[in-house]
């Protein structure tokens, strides 16, 4: 069967690599992903796309470094482009509320629409909750990850039995430290904006009793003040920028600790690249993270508080609280991009044939 993916933002992020990864495991289950739409677009995440071997083309010129916030609102113009290069799917699924508030307006009336939301929705380009509340008629399964998307698809009307839990597809789980890295080592991974708390790592950074190299991966709007903030509390000779990674993995095996800082965190790929690797994980209690590192699988500290992570982080690296590495191993398992691809092509095939029928 032939899917046409839609995407609010094409960069090099989270829920990107999961809607690639997703689409690579689905053809050994008859679903082929043959182009991916984008509203919003970068030249890395066009680059990141063409990797996985997907086609793709681009709403918003992706080299003019124009933003129209097309993950967030609802765009006419988005919606009329989409419709001419949706005619010929047989399903199409949508990722980010911009996506499939678009689609839902232009798919055929014979075609399953599957949406998923990666983020908790908090309109910051204007309120579209009656747009989204008119889209959610439309869509066949929902795939929520993390409970503020789940609250706030009810939000919207979708039926319980259109809800699924969204599920990320991680890699590297059997990977090996590059060579040469320091020990100890810490790790972040994670796009270097506000809401992925970056800024409160390195706050941390620097209470930490026990001298650790730091690692951060990733890239965005916050890296320049990140770095100026480095040099200001004497961490440049410890704190390394390394910029986006296709390979976080080779990073974090081996680490002493990683840390998810978030403000805002539905599911955390990099928690649970950590978790795969038997590396102790450090999280902020936030969205959907309590789920990810409890049951003994990481440590949690409240948000917004570096001194609680640093104390986390230092309890970690001296050894007085270091959780069991195995539920933490058995509970990466199950999000392999076989596990995953799985799932999704069973609520593909029953969303297809109930549109049809």
């Amino acid at each position: 069967m032939d899917v046409v993916r839609v995407i609010g933002v094409l960069e090099e992020g989270g829920g990107q690599l999961s809607a690639l990864r997703l689409s690579v495991g689905l053809r050994g289950h008859g679903f082929d992903t043959v182009r991916l739409l984008a509203g919003d677009a970068t030249p890395g995440g066009v680059a990141l796309a063409r990797g996985y071997g997907v086609e793709v083309e681009t709403f918003v010129d992706p080299r003019s470094g124009e933003r129209r916030g097309l993950q967030w609102r609802d765009d006419a113009d988005f919606a009329d482009w989409l419709a001419p290069r949706l005619a010929d799917a047989e399903l199409v699924h949508a990722h980010m509320v911009g996506a499939w508030m678009a689609a839902a307006k232009v798919v055929r009336p014979d075609v399953a629409l599957i949406a998923s939301e990666h983020n908790a929705v908090t309109w910051p380009c204007g309120d579209f909750t009656a747009q989204a509340v008119a889209a959610a008629a439309r869509i066949d399964a929902f795939f929520a990850h993390g409970p503020a998307a789940r609250d706030f698809a009810a939000t919207i009307g979708l039926l319980e039995e259109v809800l699924h839990e969204g599920r990320s597809a991680v890699e590297g789980l059997d990977a090996t430290a590059l060579p040469a890295l320091p020990t100890p080592r810490l790790t972040f991974a994670g796009r270097l904006h506000p809401e992925k708390g970056a800024d409160l790592l390195v706050e941390a950074l620097a209470l930490l009793r026990t001298p650790v190299n730091a690692y951060l991966l990733g890239d965005g709007p916050a890296a320049a003040q990140l770095a100026n903030r480095v040099r200001e509390l004497g961490l440049a000779g410890s704190v390394r920028f390394v910029g986006w990674s296709p390979e976080p993995a080779r990073y974090i095996a081996g680490a002493s600790v990683h840390v998810v800082p978030s403000r805002e965190e539905a599911w955390s790929q990099s928690a649970v690249i950590g978790l795969g690797l038997g590396v102790p994980v450090v999280g902020t209690a936030v969205e959907g993270l309590p789920f990810t590192l409890g049951e003994g699988r990481g440590l949690l500290v409240p948000r917004e508080d570096p001194a609680a992570l640093a104390r986390a982080i230092d309890a970690v690296l001296d050894g007085s609280s270091r959780p069991d590495p195995a539920p933490g191993r058995a509970y990466a398992a199950q999000f392999t991009i076989a596990a995953v691809s799985a799932t999704y092509a069973r609520v593909y095939a029953s969303s297809a044939s109930s549109r049809r029928s």
